[in-house]
């Protein structure tokens, strides 16, 4: 009886094996093997993962040991039988490749270096390039939707389209790619100008012919018209967003977009939508292919999408996350460049042979590759590294980490909560940092504190309520002694009213110790830690450690804990999500009793920001 998963393998994963059965039929055919596999020995098999363990890692080998394996298992249903034996009886692929069984993530993180750089040149494509792309689309779509003349009414269309002076030529430019040699900056785009007065697509009106006097006439007429200054690079647009670029001088950030160009554009745009969204959810490759038209929604009164949770899931729960206006304003984007009635993220028509079957990894190098391409006119540059899909979840976990209740909110948003209530260990993993990032990290993010405290001072005597605790009080009285410093250095002349720098240097010179999370933030002081939970009782500080421990963040029960009003939301879907789980009659009383005690943590910040909300 042959007894395998539930749930059918996903179309990567099969494609995943059919290249390793390639890799095997290969160095089989090199030492001349029967390619019958029931003639092979065991000795074959176990020579070739020999073969393989000098240039694989353990969990590379253990693929193809499992593969082999497979090779056994299905030997009844495969028409020229499989191999006669398990070569490895009684040991699990993963012992047999000496893989050690862990929690830990080995996925890298992407390097800085690379990282802001490809998330910024995402984020350019869909905010400032979109909306061209997106209207040189509509226009070529508009122009093939209305063409239907034909070959004998072309002169006569040609001459009522040069009649309006409004009207330009296209002329191919020097674009970003490799075109045909036909294809030479300046000359005219005739199949696009063919579509432009009204041919049909599939009709050649411009292409020479040795029997009609027709198209040498209306070949001298369109090249007069760019003579006297009506050529148009690439022919959809007139204008293109401005760019500066880093050497100091300003352009359009493409030369000009063509009938061709335009589909790569629009490739290259749905790519950085995809960039975008998975870098900032922190979903798996596998939630992002799921995203549906129509997705963005609301959440506890956050915006978030909604998606399919596959992942140790068999029966597919649909699943939120939380996500930002312009993850939400890429999803738009993907939404209309989209050929697919549901998924967003689909295979593209245009591009069936260079990634548009939309294998994830290679629509991510695509994308590397297209936007340095063109570096020379947007002036954007994307370091070589290695990038795949699920580096961007981890990559975006480990920055996530750095902040107060960054596990829990990992936890959640990871989807570990399941695991164990709000995180993991494997939560943990995926929020290790590197090398490559520590020293970054460590003035990045002093930098992006001082902004968000700029911004809480600026709120607070604005009049907003900034946080809820002991701790928000303590920082408010901060500010309002900085306010009072302010008002008696412009009354006393030693300051300008409105004088903004002042004001952040003293603001700077306070020295208020602040770490802002995702589900509090943390005013604990470094030197003079007093009231942290976190460091109450037998706790083991890491040699060099400074601050608070923030896998032992108690939000709810300690003084130095702020609840900020765009905290509340999160902390109402997590009472949501554990009561949901009470509700499972089976759950074990330990589980059980460890959900209440949570439930409990969680209404406590709950009770505090309503009864300051009630005073």
């Amino acid at each position: 009886m042959l007894n395998l998963r539930v749930l059918p393998a996903q179309g990567r994963s099969l494609r995943a094996i059919v290249q390793r059965l390639g890799i095997l039929a290969s160095w089989a055919s090199e030492r001349e093997l029967n390619s019958n596999l029931g003639l092979w020995h065991e000795d074959d098999s176990r020579e070739f993962i020999a073969h393989k363990r000098e240039a694989l890692s353990p969990s590379s080998l253990h693929t193809f040991i499992s593969t082999i394996k497979l090779l056994h298992r299905l030997g009844p249903l495969l028409s020229g039988g499989g191999l006669p034996s398990d070569p490895w009886p009684g040991v699990t692929s993963r012992k047999a490749a000496n893989l050690a069984k862990t929690n830990h993530v080995t996925t890298p993180n992407i390097p800085p270096g690379t990282w802001f750089p490809l998330v910024r040149a995402a984020w350019q494509y869909i905010d400032v390039f979109g909306p061209d792309i997106l209207s040189a689309r509509r226009r070529y779509e508009r122009l093939q939707n209305v063409a239907a003349g034909t070959l004998s009414e072309r002169e006569y269309l040609l001459d009522d389209y040069l009649a309006d002076p409004a009207n330009h030529i296209p002329v191919h430019t020097d674009r970003m790619v490799a075109t045909a040699e036909s294809m030479v900056p300046g000359d005219i785009n005739w199949r696009l100008l063919s579509l432009m007065i009204g041919i049909r697509r599939d009709v050649r009106a411009f292409q020479h012919t040795t029997r009609s006097a027709v198209v040498p006439r209306i070949r001298a007429k369109a090249e007069a018209a760019v003579e006297a200054g009506r050529g148009l690079p690439g022919g959809l647009l007139t204008e293109y967003a401005m760019v500066t670029r880093p050497d100091g001088t300003t352009g359009p950030w493409h030369p000009g977009l063509c009938s061709r160009s335009v589909l790569d554009e629009s490739f290259a745009l749905r790519a950085a939508a995809y960039v975008f969204v998975a870098a900032l959810t922190m979903m798996r490759d596998s939630e992002v292919r799921e995203i549906t038209r129509g997705s963005v929604t609301e959440f506890y009164g956050a915006p978030a999408v909604i998606s399919t949770k596959r992942k140790h899931d068999p029966d597919l729960p649909v699943a939120h996350w939380w996500i930002i206006e312009p993850v939400a304003q890429a999803i738009a984007i993907a939404e209309e460049l989209s050929d697919h009635p549901d998924l967003i993220f689909s295979a593209d028509k245009a591009h069936a042979k260079s990634g548009g079957g939309f294998n994830s990894g290679v629509i991510v190098r695509k994308f590397i590759e297209r936007v340095n391409a063109g570096t020379a006119s947007h002036g954007i540059h994307i370091p070589a590294a290695r990038v795949t899909p699920h580096m961007f979840r981890k990559t975006m976990s480990m920055l996530t980490e750095t902040e107060p209740g960054g596990e829990i909110a990992l936890g959640i948003q990871l989807k570990h909560v399941a695991a164990r209530t709000l995180a993991n260990r494997t939560t943990q993993s995926y929020g290790a940092c590197d090398p490559q990032w520590e020293k970054l990290l460590g003035t990045a993010v002093d930098h992006a504190r001082f902004t968000g405290l700029i911004d809480f001072y600026d709120a607070h005597h604005a009049g907003e309520n900034i946080g809820f605790g002991l701790g928000a009080d303590q920082l408010k009285d901060t500010f309002d002694e900085i306010k009072t410093t302010m008002k008696e250095l412009v009354a006393t002349g030693r300051a300008r009213q409105g004088d903004r720098r002042v004001e952040q240097d003293l603001l700077r010179k306070a020295r208020i110790s602040i770490r802002f999370g995702k589900l509090n933030h943390c005013a604990v002081n470094e030197t003079n830690p007093i009231g942290a939970k976190c460091l109450e009782g037998e706790v083991k500080i890491p040699e060099g450690h400074r601050g608070p421990l923030i896998d032992r963040c108690q939000p709810g029960r300690c003084a130095n804990s702020i609840i900020a009003p765009t905290h509340i939301p999160i902390w109402n879907a997590e009472k949501a999500s554990l009561l949901a789980l009470l509700e499972d009659p089976k759950l074990p009383s330990c589980r059980r009793a460890a959900l209440d005690r949570q439930v409990a943590d969680v209404q406590t910040v709950i009770d505090r920001t309503e009864g300051e909300t009630d005073a």
